[in-house]
């Protein structure tokens, strides 16, 4: 897609949404007003008091007063109108298609699934578009500010043999996957990042983080991954490559896949990304902060992806080409 193409998509307004919720045990006598106000804090009172005075939320697919008590299994739906979306790159290099799957270089900036601000402005909406008689299913997500090697199924079969091999590596966090020593017939993720400087007495060459990742409160949202001792293990395998005086170039290898989970575990350890707005040192969100999950600002990328393809049984290897800054200096 030409970038002409793309400032005319970015400027459209996309075609709304509907969002369901089916009451459960823990909102029966709610309020359908305090309902959507204390779950979904993203608006103010009056706002969600207006959505529904102006019959944008049906109960059961009838309008519905502000102060009628919500019984168990009732269905709630609120039409989003047609909006705006922020202004994201559109384009997508694909490094690798076959029958089964496609290996995508995802571009920083670029939401892979719709939530908050971004319906149609996402990757697999973008997909959806090039490949209309396809049916692409990510199998792992990348964050919105992540560049790099995403692989996404072309059925759900493919996609839940792919997903097969994630959840194993998973389950196997004793060993590690570092680098050096990544067998080649296992998953393997690896990706580059910039944080603070920091001497071989602060950061050692070769370091693990297995900081467990749970579920944090933070305004605006239900909740926020980061680390907390009750949260689920995880593990990363860091390698510093490059020292300089203004950063500090690390390759990472992930043994599990939990969200955000290269943010907070370097921050975590004491070195948040470089230009992270969100995390703060011990992989806790920064006090006092107002940035959300999707906002971006520090560098990350997937450098290389090693899965098994689901038919062939055939190791695959893919590398997506460095960003400069995550270069080595002597990479050019």
């Amino acid at each position: 897609m030409s970038s002409e193409v793309n400032r005319e998509v970015n400027r459209k307004l996309n075609n709304g949404w509907t969002y369901y919720d089916q009451i459960k045990t823990d909102a029966v006598g709610q309020s359908v007003l305090n309902y959507y106000t204390q779950r979904y804090q993203h608006s103010t009172r009056e706002e969600w008091r207006s959505r529904i005075h102006q019959g944008q939320i049906l109960l059961n697919g009838e309008r519905v007063a502000a102060q009628t008590a919500l019984q168990l299994n009732q269905s709630l739906s609120y039409f989003r109108p047609p909006w705006h979306e922020p202004n994201v790159p559109l384009t997508f290099e694909i490094l690798y298609e076959d029958a089964d799957l496609w290996v995508i270089n995802k571009p920083s900036g670029l939401p892979v699934l719709p939530g908050g601000g971004f319906l149609e402005h996402t990757l697999l909406h973008q997909m959806r578009l090039h490949y209309p008689e396809a049916v692409p299913v990510p199998v792992h997500r990348l964050g919105r500010g992540t560049s790099g090697a995403m692989l996404v199924a072309k059925s759900h079969a493919a996609r839940n043999l792919l997903a097969r091999q994630f959840r194993v590596r998973t389950a196997e966090l004793g060993q590690s996957i570092s680098p050096s020593n990544s067998p080649s017939n296992r998953l393997s993720k690896v990706y580059r990042t910039l944080v603070g400087p920091a001497s071989i007495n602060e950061l050692s060459d070769r370091f693990t983080c297995n900081h467990p990742i749970g579920k944090l409160p933070y305004p605006g949202l239900d909740y926020l991954y980061g680390h907390c001792p009750q949260g689920l293990p995880a593990r990363s395998d860091c390698t510093v490559l490059q020292r300089r005086a203004d950063a500090t170039l690390i390759e990472v290898a992930i043994s599990t896949g939990r969200p955000h989970q290269i943010r907070i575990h370097l921050a975590a350890a004491g070195y948040p990304l470089l230009g992270d707005p969100l995390y703060a040192a011990g992989g806790v969100p920064i006090v006092n902060g107002t940035a959300m999950p999707g906002e971006c600002g520090y560098h990350l990328h997937a450098h290389r992806l090693q899965f098994v393809h689901p038919s062939s049984g055939e190791v695959m290897q893919i590398v997506a080409a460095l960003p400069a800054a995550l270069k080595m200096r002597d990479e050019g």
